[in-house]
């Protein structure tokens, strides 16, 4: 049986640095009540549903899928609360992971607590913490995601924030839309970013994780797995044969088919090249028709 995966490897401290320093910056800079934006676990049952949840259909068959996933892994992407009262909890993001992470049987799930009105204070500590140079893909994939979740930016105005190209932050979001295992192997360090960036490129899973099998087990380049993308993705069409049109015959040879035709019920066939090189080819059904020919050709020889 596979083992769980801990939810986010070494965990917050990576993510944000050392939770003292991140506490005091948010001591030094907070007006009201006290934030803390750590990774916690929380039961299941003192979380519940935000009431102004805009979305309201969940597919079930995803759902399930999630859930199978979570069996495995763990929930990798932390849910984000606020406390409503003393032990109990409101969903800001991630209500689908919630759904899932019950579907799974989890009595607790990892979560981030934080406060309504904490906005600025959570994009400075994550903003200034991507800059680490320690953080795996995923851990910075994880932090993007949650300023533009929860401190309501686009990926232009996060790309201005962060310092970095709208294309990379693009790049990093999209690795949140492979399969567990695989974002498993990329935080452990065991897929680059480049092949995981690849990899993104494709939209079939199993295509997915067929390319992740080869890559570990052949070593494969970023470069193999992009032209390996790029052959699924945009398969080059199928070659054509190539059909040489025949030369047109002399007129003599038409008329060696009209002699010949009428003994053979017109089955016969000439080709020739350009060079002049060819063949006649008589079918015949019968010793009769060969018999005939035959005594026409003596008839003309008398």
């Amino acid at each position: 049986m596979a083992t769980k995966q801990p939810a986010l490897g070494r965990g917050i401290g990576a993510l944000l640095g050392d939770t003292n320093n991140v506490r005091s910056t948010v001591k030094a800079t907070q007006t009201e009540a006290e934030t803390y934006i750590g990774v916690t676990e929380i039961a299941l049952d003192d979380i519940q549903a935000n009431p102004e949840q805009p979305r309201t259909h969940f597919n079930e068959e995803a759902l399930r899928e999630l859930a199978d996933s979570i069996k495995v892994h763990g929930l990798i992407q932390p849910i984000t609360v606020r406390e409503t009262s003393k032990g109990r909890y409101q969903i800001i993001s991630g209500e689908r992971r919630f759904r899932a992470s019950r579907i799974a049987g989890l009595e607790t799930v990892p979560v981030y607590i934080r406060t309504a009105d904490d906005r600025n204070i959570l994009e400075m500590a994550l903003a200034e913490n991507i800059q680490r140079e320690d953080l795996d893909a995923i851990e910075i994939a994880i932090s993007f995601q949650r300023l533009i979740d929860e401190c309501a930016l686009t990926q232009e105005s996060l790309s201005e924030r962060v310092g970095k190209k709208r294309a990379t932050v693009a790049n990093y979001l999209r690795l949140l839309t492979l399969p567990a295992e695989i974002q498993v192997l990329i935080r452990d360090r065991k897929l680059s970013m480049g092949h995981a960036r690849a990899l993104a490129g494709l939209n079939d899973e199993k295509q997915q994780r067929k390319i992740v099998r080869k890559v570990i087990d052949e070593d494969l380049s970023v470069r193999k797995v992009e032209e390996l993308v790029k052959n699924i993705t945009n398969p080059a069409p199928a070659a054509q044969p190539v059909t040489q049109e025949e030369p047109e015959l002399p007129e003599n040879y038409f008329r060696l088919v009209e002699i010949l035709a009428p003994y053979f019920n017109n089955n016969v066939n000439v080709k020739r090249n350009k060079e002049g090189k060819g063949e006649i080819i008589i079918h015949f059904s019968h010793d009769d028709e060969v018999t005939r020919f035959l005594q026409k050709l003596n008839e003309l020889q008398a």
